[in-house]
């Protein structure tokens, strides 16, 4: 008889996926985090299968079916003493469509870390999508929320024998980098974010309107990311010429750096669950900005970093703000730090997880 573990499974993106991007990262980062559970249990990547429908096509969601079907019994012949079966980002575009099946037939808890109920998805082009994460979510033991707007959500819908816990967005790593101590603020400002269609080119179009209402002579802004919408995000920008630089995908390393150097984060935040990288640049001691959004607010210390989303003019003034006031500006960078060392680092996500794992496996 093997080791007892823990299944676990990404629908949306595997941990072990070639592109980066934020939620490939909390994939690994909840796969660290339950390595490091109380229960002695290893943690196995059930399947690597993208259930992740974007377009809405009914043909690609029958095709993803049909794989789903092949894949439980591909998962089920592989599990041996599986304890329990956790799924990361259940949502519309993206169902579980394996781990209910495989729970029900190995009779083991079935556990969700951030998951959606999207009733007015239920019908248009992602309905059966839809209907298949709702049911998901509702089969549920135990959901692991991530933030307060979420968890209104389920709460609304929660069948009786269900528990919401808060898990705190977490980083991936135990203790914070080394503060950085800059000589002199130095008006660098710094985003990092891919370049996607949808709600990043439009934070992006948000974030170049901002930078025209600055009146730092010698502001200067290093963007990290790339994508399909990278020449249309640099357009964006064209007219501020060599004060903006695409620096394109860095390495974790490269980014490190990047946040020591810097002296304002700043991101608009549109339609962003809450953000990584906002809790990166704070480990990092960096100041951010960002628009005072449902999720954001919630990986945010200071209440001066977060600007009304009606008009670009409250980024510039936020920046001008913080970078011109040297007390708020370290008191800012305090406050970060204790708050993702307090919350927000991959040992105290890991005590969370194995509390409730320790009240589910017997």
């Amino acid at each position: 008889m093997g080791a007892k573990q823990l299944a676990f499974y990404a629908p949306l993106k595997s941990p072990e996926h070639p592109v980066p991007s934020g939620d490939r990262e909390i994939a690994q980062g909840i796969m660290a985090a339950l390595t490091m559970n109380s229960l002695d249990l290893k943690v196995t990547l059930a399947s690597q299968l993208r259930s992740y429908d974007g377009l809405g096509d009914k043909k690609t969601q029958q095709n993803i079916r049909a794989q789903a079907v092949a894949e439980v019994e591909r998962v089920v012949d592989l599990a041996h003493d599986w304890q329990a079966w956790v799924t990361y980002h259940n949502y519309y575009k993206a169902p579980d469509l394996i781990g209910v099946e495989v729970s029900r037939r190995l009779k083991i808890p079935y556990i969700l870390i951030e998951a959606s109920i999207a009733k007015g998805r239920l019908s248009g082009s992602w309905s059966d999508f839809a209907v298949s994460a709702d049911n998901a979510t509702a089969s549920a033991d135990v959901v692991f929320y991530l933030t307060e707007k979420d968890r209104v959500a389920l709460e609304k819908y929660r069948p009786e024998k269900q528990k919401l816990v808060y898990l705190p967005p977490f980083l991936k790593q135990t203790v914070l980098p080394v503060l950085h101590q800059p000589s002199t603020v130095n008006n660098h400002l710094l985003t990092v974010a891919m370049h996607r269609y949808g709600d990043k080119l439009e934070s992006y179009r948000i974030l170049a309107d901002a930078l025209g209402h600055l009146s730092l002579p010698d502001w200067r802004l290093s963007i990290i990311g790339d994508g399909p919408a990278r020449a249309d995000i640099e357009l964006m920008f064209a007219d501020y010429g060599e004060q903006v630089v695409f620096l394109g995908q860095l390495d974790r390393t490269a980014v490190a750096a990047a946040y020591c150097e810097a002296s304002v984060f700043v991101w608009p935040g549109v339609n962003e669950a809450f953000g990584l990288v906002y809790l990166e640049a704070q480990a990092a001691g960096l100041p951010v900005v960002a628009q005072d959004r449902a999720g954001v607010r919630e990986v945010i210390a200071s209440p001066e970093s977060l600007v009304p989303v009606d008009d670009p003019k409250f980024i510039a003034a936020a920046i001008e703000r913080v970078l011109g006031n040297p007390t708020q500006y370290e008191t800012i960078r305090k406050t970060g730090r204790e708050m993702v060392e307090q919350q927000h680092l991959l040992d105290t996500a890991a005590r969370r997880l194995s509390a409730q794992l320790s009240l589910l496996i017997r």
